[in-house]
């Protein structure tokens, strides 16, 4: 493997590759039959109590719009959802006196209909019920294949209404699955659901991440039997090699501005950090020590995070443009896996507890101590959301790898639960779908 800082899960996921079998590339994205069950744990503090009516005709489609835009508006712990099982369009004005009598403080209502060219009119509008009027609401016309996008969108909208702060709901997940003695790395929507194929091979591979325009994944495939960095542009599914150095080539990260990346080179010797241009080109080392640096990760004004064993025991640092690192974690003898809020203000990483790995997050602007925000005990690969209010992650639950989210206050979580694999590495993508 890459270095000996890489947590037991990890190195257990990467034990016991299949040989059989070669590697598909796809030219672009395609359909994988992979399908998520989403299970909400949880209550926030105070969430907003909101109900999504039945939209007129979308039971005719393949689609439920208005259950998909509920479960998106519960995942994020900001709402409530209150059950409408009547149908109502946007072209009805619903008895707003009635939903206010059941506690309700926004509806949302809408239709889908086929057009002549094959495609679907979705509307929706939203209603403020306490104070009995309409905020808004918007018509698009999609494929079907895009149904699923334009209820995220729907819940998109809700979400920035309602709370003044933009949603994630039709932004990307990438993630890889282990089954039948293979690894798939897929993009799904944020829910997990409508995953598609990027790269399937009888080898490992690990670390995704999106690049800063979400038209690209880099990450190290295994697939010459040695950790080579790729990048693949996500529509296309060309892709390049970006370091295939003597030695180990692990952990990319894209810089902010997404012309370099940071990478884990062992081609020196120990395991440091370089900074590679997006073709993989004038590798420049950035740290230089005896210890093991790793897993680094750009914070949004360009400066490096990274894990090193060089005060004894994995830690996470910060380094500047003009170099000397900083240490940044003291609670505990392993801390690893940064992660870092769009707005730069959280850190998000995997701390040991006895014999327990726990998702934390520390407030970088305003200190104090770090907040473990989960009870399972093996966790890594964590990933914020581009709007920094949700983080994603791998856990082990009843025997299974699966994929969860959680609020920055640990109150809601959501399991995404595969039908039909084990699941690690996740990555939230950015805003630009």
């Amino acid at each position: 493997m890459t270095d000996r800082l890489l947590q037991p899960a990890r190195r257990a996921w990467c034990r016991g590759a299949a040989a059989a079998g070669g590697l598909a590339l796809l030219g672009g994205l395609a359909p994988a039959r992979a399908q998520f069950k989403v299970e909400i744990s949880g209550v926030g503090a105070t969430q907003l109590p909101v109900a999504v009516a039945k939209f007129r005709d979308e039971d005719k489609t393949n689609q439920v719009l208005s259950a998909i835009v509920r479960a998106d508006l519960e995942r994020s712990g900001v709402f409530r959802g209150v059950d409408a099982p009547q149908v109502i369009d946007e072209a009805t004005v619903p008895a707003l006196p009635e939903w206010r009598a059941r506690a309700v403080d926004a509806l949302v209502t809408g239709s889908v209909s086929r057009l002549s060219d094959g495609r679907f009119d979705v509307r929706f509008k939203l209603w403020d019920v306490v104070k009995g009027s309409e905020i808004g609401g918007q018509a698009s016309a999609v494929v079907a294949a895009d149904l699923r996008l334009a209820a995220h969108r729907i819940a998109d909208y809700v979400y920035e209404k309602l709370t003044g702060e933009k949603g994630v709901f039709a932004t990307r997940m990438a993630y890889v699955t282990r089954g039948g003695g293979r690894y798939t790395l897929r993009v799904a929507d944020a829910d997990g659901e409508a995953a598609q194929v990027a790269l399937n091979s009888p080898e490992p591979i690990i670390s995704p991440a999106w690049s800063p325009d979400g038209r690209e994944l880099a990450y190290v495939s295994f697939e010459s039997q040695k950790a080579v960095v790729y990048a693949q542009e996500v529509l296309s599914g060309r892709r390049r090699v970006l370091a295939n150095f003597r030695g180990s080539n692990s952990a990319p990260a894209w810089a902010p501005d997404g012309l370099q990346l940071a990478v884990t080179l062992s081609r020196d010797g120990g395991s440091q950090i370089f900074a590679i241009g997006r073709n993989g080109d004038n590798a420049r080392r950035l740290t230089s020590s005896p210890a093991i640096d790793t897993e680094p990760v750009y914070g949004p004004d360009g400066r490096l995070y990274f894990v090193s064993d060089r005060g004894g025991s994995p830690q996470i640092y910060r380094m500047g443009a003009g170099g000397g690192a900083e240490r940044l974690t003291f609670a505990g003898g392993y801390n690893v896996s940064p992660t870092i809020s769009a707005d730069g203000r959280y850190m998000a990483y995997v701390s040991q507890q006895g014999n327990a790995f726990r998702l934390h997050l520390m407030d970088l602007i305003a200190g104090g101590a770090p907040r473990p925000l989960t009870d399972t005990t093996d966790d890594e690969s964590p990933s914020f959301a581009p709007n920094g209010k949700l983080l994603v992650y791998a856990s082990r639950v009843q025997g299974r790898d699966v994929l969860m989210t959680t609020t920055l206050d640990g109150k809601i979580k959501a399991r995404l639960l595969s039908s039909a694999a084990d699941v690690r590495e996740p990555a939230w993508g950015p805003y630009g779908r």
